[in-house]
């Protein structure tokens, strides 16, 4: 790994099928341990309920308010700067439970990778 510095392309912001609008900030070959990925849920919207295997997501709440949903664990309420810390293989789910959108970093290590998300929508 070489050091280096990632300019942020936010006109490259799009729709994810899962319900959310997603913005890469990193995730690429060369630094394979990680990915980092801004995410925006609008108001009302609940994401797809899905899993990633082999891969720890993280969630930092940089705008809004939400509910998160995550196997073994009671619903919870979000609000900024919370962290949530999504082992592999649990379901989960995000629902924007304000009136303006809800930003937030997901931080996988390894990074995301598509054949590893899984939706398991009912």
């Amino acid at each position: 790994m070489q050091p280096n510095i990632k300019k942020a392309d936010l006109s490259s912001e799009y729709y994810f099928d899962e319900g959310c609008f997603i913005c890469e900030l990193s995730n690429s070959d060369d630094d394979p341990n990680l990915s980092i990925t801004k995410a925006r849920v609008e108001p009302g919207v609940t994401t797809k309920l899905h899993k990633l295997s082999v891969t720890v997501e993280r969630y930092v709440i940089l705008e809004g308010e939400g509910l998160v949903e995550i196997d073994g664990l009671e619903p919870q309420k979000l609000v900024i700067n919370d962290v949530v810390i999504i082992p592999p293989n649990c379901a989960q789910k995000i629902t924007n439970t304000g009136s303006a959108d809800l930003v937030f970093l997901a931080i996988c290590s390894p990074r995301f990778k598509p054949e590893i998300y899984k939706s398991i929508e009912e």
